[in-house]
């Protein structure tokens, strides 16, 4: 019998970084994300095949089940199937009937949207294999990766969340975030993929007060969720901007990259790459188009 699993993609909003120490975050779901359609077969082995937002695959891999269940085949590398291999062990770590039995499986993926946008390829993979697994898919994240987990709580709800974690405890709370100004507000893509966990791991290594950032960032939050007219959202964006600015002591991506533009430029997840948040009217995507990023989306085509 196939089985099919689907998670959504994701975006944060308010709290990059400092959602690792505690701090509450706003993120929000996207209408792209990523599906897993499963069939049973007696070959003992894990048919593989991953396709991009075309149908084209990306990926091709034919595992034997055994050899893969072995904890003395774990996969120090970080190409594509060492990454699958380690997310499937982990996975049959929290629930032993995983993949246990004597069936083998052909498994296909299927991104909605480019792989280069970063909207959780990695995340929406985890969620879905934690669904098949019947594994606590924060747990199987951090097992396997690090990470808030904030796009694992994406992948799960479709509406805006308020998102902590303390201590390896997740804490998501569906909230309502739809004002009436979102028309004015875009995302654009820089055209750059950036890793995650190198961003972790620079963060990690700042001196800084944690405590006072993720209590600024916490109120900052709060304000946004409240906020009601765009010009208030702009100037809580770019007081966000400033303290991460201060504390990465990196340049925001306004100063760096479009200092003449009218509007709010906010980064979103890890500094320097994939999308930011920005604010404007009909000529938005004209004027980024003209600085060589030719793909914005209306916040209306991106959050579900």
């Amino acid at each position: 019998m196939t089985k099919e699993f689907y998670s959504n993609g994701k975006l944060l909003l308010t709290g990059e970084y400092a959602i690792l120490d505690g701090a509450w975050g706003l993120a929000v779901p996207t209408k792209f994300g990523q599906s897993l359609k499963i069939s049973p077969n007696t070959t003992r082995e894990l048919s593989w095949k991953s396709l991009d937002e075309k149908g084209n695959p990306w990926f091709k891999t034919t595992l034997d089940i055994d050899k893969v269940l072995n904890p003395k085949n774990r996969p120090s590398d970080e190409s594509v199937d060492g990454v699958l291999i380690g997310l499937l062990q982990e996975a049959n770590q929290l629930n032993p009937d995983f993949l246990s039995g004597s069936q083998g499986f052909k498994v296909e993926t299927r991104l909605d949207f480019p792989r280069d946008w970063g909207l959780g390829s990695s995340s929406t993979l985890i969620n879905n294999i934690a669904q098949w697994a019947k594994v606590d898919a924060f747990q199987l994240l951090w097992n396997a990766f690090s990470g808030s987990g904030y796009d694992i709580a994406c992948a799960q709800n479709n509406s805006p969340i308020l998102y902590r974690v303390k201590e390896k405890k997740a804490t998501v709370k569906p909230v309502e975030f739809n004002p009436k100004f979102t028309d004015r507000l875009f995302f654009v893509h820089l055209d750059k993929k950036q890793n995650s966990r190198e961003g972790i791991s620079q963060y990690r290594k700042m001196e800084f007060d944690s405590l006072r950032l993720t209590e600024s960032v916490t109120r900052l939050t709060q304000e946004v969720l409240k906020c009601e007219d765009l010009a208030t959202f702009e100037t809580l964006m770019e007081r966000h901007e400033a303290l991460l600015s201060r504390t990465l002591q990196t340049p925001t991506i306004k100063q760096q990259l479009f200092r003449d533009y009218p509007g709010t430029v906010k980064s979103l997840g890890a500094w320097g790459g994939d999308f930011v948040l920005v604010s404007g009217n009909q000529n938005t995507p004209e004027y980024f188009k003209k600085k060589g990023y030719p793909t914005t989306l209306t916040y209306a085509q991106m959050v579900l």
